[in-house]
């Protein structure tokens, strides 16, 4: 329906001016109109005419071309046309479904991305949340998607995490790690990462000892190793941190189709960089292997350092490269925190060097930190960070204080939608409190206008749409309101904002409650029209909070 009438104001557009011109359709209150369009003052600014005289010839242009849909066309303000439409036109707009945008795309989305041996933050818990619902909307919009997830099982905190493993357990004794009770195993781990993050900083033999051992590490994964005393600790802390992630996810009904280690990555990257090496994309600088970025206007970034060893850069490179191996994608999308963007910027442009259809197809979105209360930034090496589990367990204290209930469901929705409903990109601070509220804009706030809407049908039978109606005002309001789910989608899946579905689904339930509160359903004369938009606006609310990985319970 929005085509069309996008389609109309272009055609009378161009016979006023030779230049294309975006046509835009706002929503004005519903008082003045159900669209509203300046193309009159775009014209009018393009031709020197006066905005308004202009916006009269054309709103006998529009009439005349949507003459079938529109019940009314009118001037506003300096010249705004605002457009209603007909009684019919609305409803077919009321029954429209998203449209399959991404039909044939595949699409393989990386996000969370926790690395081994370290506790799950709550930088970790909001990726997680915001990329689970960015690949619903992709997957809404007919893309095949595949959500993959990428963490550091090699590296200098492994080889931190270990050195201070080794003393805990009074030298290389595997046999000793069966003394830790499995519920606090996560917590030891962040315990002796902590542990050996501090003292690779401030004491120079621990920092030998560590950077020998991070050479011993690469050398496990290289050989597979499985046998020495040091392999033993390793292989087996590295599972007890994939198996604290697996019930991270499930218990936030998030899942993934593959988990690339770095150490599978590092291998590719390894070979990719010193093959570009000899092709001239990177260049030796003191012993490492580097990408100037400066010709590009960037920064210098090291690839393989001094020891022979790959960074994170390489590593991203050989990640690329498997990803497209095993999904031949259409595009790539990786969502990581805000301070990973430079960094990123000269992993893609030096990967454009070489392999410009992986570099041109991938997309790299950031967000923000979650802070602490006061703003503190986190930081798992010291130690004082935000766990994601702490917010879990704040939240569902908050419910049993505020609601008297710990439904899992509610806490869940609460902490998923209060992170989702703001944009992508700006820091984030959570109130465990505010999330839970059942009045305001909450998820829980949406799970239980669901299942209200779902009360007041569970008695009756829903019939189809009469085939005699006429809608009165308050009925109209919230059919036009209805009207808008399939575009909002559209546009959030276009968009990746989940922010929009957010604002959407609660100025839905809105307009409802100001419709439910002036208007009898069960019992009225008009209880067949009713009983169909009360259905639809309930599925609604499910299907919208579905994208955000929200359970829409029909009973709570």
């Amino acid at each position: 329906m929005e085509e069309i009438i996008r389609l109309a104001i272009t055609e009378v557009a161009t016979e006023y001016s030779s230049q294309p011109i975006e046509i835009e359709l706002s929503s004005p209150d519903p008082v003045f109109g159900d669209y509203a369009t300046n193309i009159a003052l775009k014209l009018a600014k393009a031709t020197g005419q006066n905005p308004r005289q202009l916006a009269t010839v054309l709103v006998d242009s529009i009439r005349q071309r949507l003459d079938s849909i529109l019940e009314a066309v009118d001037i506003a303000g300096p010249g705004f046309i605002n457009l209603r439409l007909n009684q019919d036109s609305l409803i077919k707009l009321l029954n429209e479904q998203p449209l399959p945008l991404l039909e044939g795309q595949i699409i393989v989305f990386e996000f969370s991305d926790p690395n081994p041996f370290k506790l799950l933050h709550a930088g970790h818990l909001y990726t997680s949340i915001v990329g689970d619902s960015m690949a619903n909307l992709l997957t809404q919009a007919g893309a095949k998607v595949y959500r993959v997830n990428y963490g550091g099982d090699v590296g200098l905190h492994v080889a931190k995490s270990l050195w201070a493993m080794i003393k805990e357990l009074g030298g290389e004794w595997p046999d000793k790690l069966q003394a830790i009770d499995p519920a606090q195993r996560s917590q030891w781990m962040s315990q002796v990462y902590v542990a050996g993050s501090k003292a690779y900083e401030s004491d120079e033999t621990a920092k030998i000892e560590i950077t020998a051992l991070n050479k011993k590490v690469y050398a496990i994964q290289a050989t597979q190793d499985k046998a020495s005393s040091l392999a033993k600790i390793y292989w087996t802390t590295r599972q007890w941190s994939y198996d604290a992630f697996d019930k991270f996810y499930a218990r936030l009904n998030i899942g993934f189709d593959k988990y690339y280690p770095e150490s599978q990555a590092t291998p590719i990257g390894l070979d990719t960089v010193e093959t570009q090496l000899a092709a001239g994309v990177f260049e030796p600088s003191e012993g490492a292997v580097v990408f100037r970025g400066e010709k590009y206007g960037l920064h210098t970034r090291v690839f393989i350092n001094s020891q022979g060893l790959p960074t994170y850069e390489a590593k991203e490179l050989g990640l690329a490269v498997l990803k497209k191996n095993d999904y031949n994608y259409d595009q790539s999308i990786i969502i990581t925190g805000n301070e990973q963007q430079q960094y990123m910027t000269v992993v893609l442009k030096a990967l454009e060097q070489f392999a410009p259809g992986l570099a041109l197809t991938t997309t790299h979105l950031t967000h923000g930190m979650v802070k602490l209360s006061g703003g503190q930034k986190m930081s798992s090496r010291l130690g004082n960070f935000l766990t994601a589990e702490s917010i879990i367990e704040t939240t569902t204290q908050a419910a049993l204080k505020i609601n008297d209930q710990n439904d899992m469901r509610v806490v869940l929705a609460a902490i998923k939608y209060s992170m989702l409903k703001q944009r992508l990109g700006g820091d984030i601070i959570y109130e465990p409190e505010e999330s839970v509220n059942l009045i305001g804009n909450s998820g829980p706030y949406l799970q239980y206008a669901h299942a209200r809407a779902r009360s007041i049908i569970s008695k009756v039978n829903i019939a189809n749409l009469p085939n005699d109606y006429s809608l009165t005002k308050d009925e109209r309001l919230l059919a036009l309101k209805l009207s808008r789910y399939a575009s909002v989608i559209n546009q959030a899946c276009v968009e990746l904002s989940p922010h929009s579905v957010c604002s959407y689904l609660y100025e839905l339930a809105q307009v409802f409650n100001r419709f439910y509160e002036s208007n009898r359903v069960i019992g009225d004369e008009r209880e067949s029209i009713r009983l169909y938009l009360v259905n639809l606006y309930a599925t609604r609310l499910k299907t919208g909070l579905q994208l955000l990985g929200i359970e829409a319970p029909d009973r709570l």
